[in-house]
């Protein structure tokens, strides 16, 4: 039996790892099949604190990596196969591990952007495809870009957008977008925003260096053409990783971790989320990483004995 397993390795679960294991606590860190999350796929982060000049996404989680095992944090392969949150001590099926029991439970698995699953997409992600404005408008600067989707979320990303780029231009395979009306208006009031609506991504043309060009397709009249840009941004939602919990947990509507306002813990006692699990709304990795530090807390606390009793029927 282990006292906390953390499942997710990112900038939420590593940090959770670096506070629980110099309390002495012992973690258990879980991988899945992406160690680091997804600032494993940014090439140069530059807005997380720390680092005047910037830092290697890869790198950044490696040293966050080694900080928690210098520390005592254990980390394993695996993935989750099946979970049982209906005992008081959790249960955990994990690939090439078997069964672990734990008392607590840090779920940290963040959420996977959506992509357009187009030729050229992942290969050309970190050399000039994105799925985060806020973490990589800045390299755009001057540049020409292209935005795909029609929802609020893309709105967002392509008025932000215009504080670097030179022209965003914002592709959605609909004649009308899903953005609610005020979200529309902003956008369309932009001056330096373009739209290519009714269109159909098809394929990223890059050369041996970057991403040159999307190619697309028009709805109605079925040609083709290569829209030409220095970068893609790809905005058309997440998915948080909980399909594992199997509706153990509370989530809302769209699958993310329902947690009590100002805490990590959930309507489960012992059983803590952080980073973009439970966060849609700011997904970024100093947020998860204060999440990260927050669950650690709350855990350590629990562990203790200190926590209220009857939490888990407040939420």
């Amino acid at each position: 039996m282990e006292k906390v397993i953390i499942l997710g390795s990112g900038p939420a679960g590593l940090t959770a790892a670096i506070y629980l294991a110099r309390a002495n606590m012992k973690p258990i860190v879980v991988e899945g099949d992406q160690p680091g999350g997804q600032l494993t796929l940014t090439t140069e982060v530059e807005n997380f604190p720390g680092f005047i000049d910037g830092i290697n996404g890869p790198e950044l989680m490696e040293n966050m990596r080694k900080q928690a095992e210098r520390f005592g944090a254990e980390f394993k392969r695996g993935w989750v196969t099946d979970v049982d949150l209906s005992q008081k001590l959790y249960r955990l099926q994990v690939s090439d591990l078997g069964i672990i029991e734990t008392e607590t439970l840090i779920l940290s698995t963040g959420a996977s952007a959506k992509l357009l699953n187009i030729p050229g997409e992942k290969e050309n992600i970190g050399r000039g495809v994105s799925t985060c404005a806020t973490c990589d408008g800045f390299f755009y600067r001057g540049k020409k870009v292209i935005i795909v989707g029609g929802g609020d979320s893309a709105m967002e990303e392509a008025n932000f957008l215009t504080k670097f780029a030179s022209e965003v231009i914002v592709v959605h395979r609909r004649d009308e977008l899903r953005a609610s009306k005020i979200m529309q208006n902003r956008a369309r009031e932009n001056s330096k925003i373009s739209w290519e609506l009714n269109k159909t991504p098809l394929e990223v043309v890059a050369d041996e260096n970057k991403v040159i060009g999307l190619k697309v397709r028009n709805n109605e009249t079925n040609v083709e053409e290569i829209i030409q840009t220095d970068g893609i941004f790809v905005a058309i939602g997440h998915t948080p990783n909980t399909s594992f919990l199997k509706g153990q947990i509370d989530t809302d509507e769209t699958g993310y971790i329902n947690v009590i306002a100002g805490t990590t813990k959930t309507n489960i006692a012992g059983v803590f989320a952080c980073g973009d699990v439970q966060d849609k709304k700011y997904r970024q990795a100093i947020t998860a990483a204060g999440s990260g530090c927050m669950a650690a807390l709350d855990c350590e606390r629990y562990l203790e004995g200190n926590a209220v009793q009857d939490w888990s029927k407040s939420l």
